[in-house]
């Protein structure tokens, strides 16, 4: 006997996204750093939360590689994996900026339209997309987990800038250049772009 699947039914929440906004005085949207290992996304986005948390708003890091040890455990590095982990990431946001917060990922995300199909889950000003950018030479130097020395000597494969490709954003929202623009300063950029588009 072939037995069917359950029906999924989306329930509508009681409390409403523009509710949730009101209550924590501030709008809801996604902070998305992209870059290649080793480029700072992580460091300014745990740094961005923290100054967000200084004045006394709502947000949360949602951090590549945390994700993979949970929600995304069990995912490899091909490209089908690869976008599946993008495409479970920008869900997670969703739900973050549907519960009126603001959430600050954290992941290289190496393929275009994987990063664009997660921006087509929100509105258009919802979505803001920072390329920290940083020369491979300079990410290869810092090299703070000792991932480039194992991808360099084949001891990792498909390792994004090495292996695999990393297609840089076309059109971010803000640009970091982490190789000249200090930790203060990348935090002050992304601040103010937040405040001159009513976000702060």
């Amino acid at each position: 006997m072939k037995h069917e699947t359950p029906p999924t039914v989306r329930h509508s929440p009681q409390v409403s996204k523009n509710e949730r906004q009101q209550q924590n005085g501030h709008k809801s949207c996604v902070l998305w750093f992209t870059g290649l290992s080793g480029s700072g996304k992580s460091t300014l986005a745990f740094e961005v939360e923290r100054e967000l948390f200084r004045r006394h708003m709502h947000s949360y890091v949602l951090d590549g590689d945390n994700l993979r040890l949970g929600l995304n455990q069990g995912l490899g590095f091909s490209q089908q994996d690869r976008s599946e982990n993008i495409r479970r990431i920008g869900e997670a946001a969703l739900l973050f900026s549907d519960a009126g917060l603001i959430a600050l990922v954290a992941a290289i995300s190496p393929y275009r339209a994987d990063r664009e199909r997660v921006r087509s889950f929100f509105s258009e000003d919802e979505f803001i997309e920072i390329y920290v950018k940083c020369p491979l030479a300079e990410c290869e130097r810092r090299d703070p987990k000792g991932l480039y020395k194992k991808a360099r000597a084949g001891k990792i494969h498909d390792f994004t800038g090495i292996s695999s490709d990393y297609e840089a954003p076309e059109q971010p929202e803000i640009i970091i250049e982490s190789d000249r623009h200090t930790l203060k300063e990348s935090v002050r950029l992304i601040l103010d772009y937040l405040r001159d588009n009513g976000c702060l």
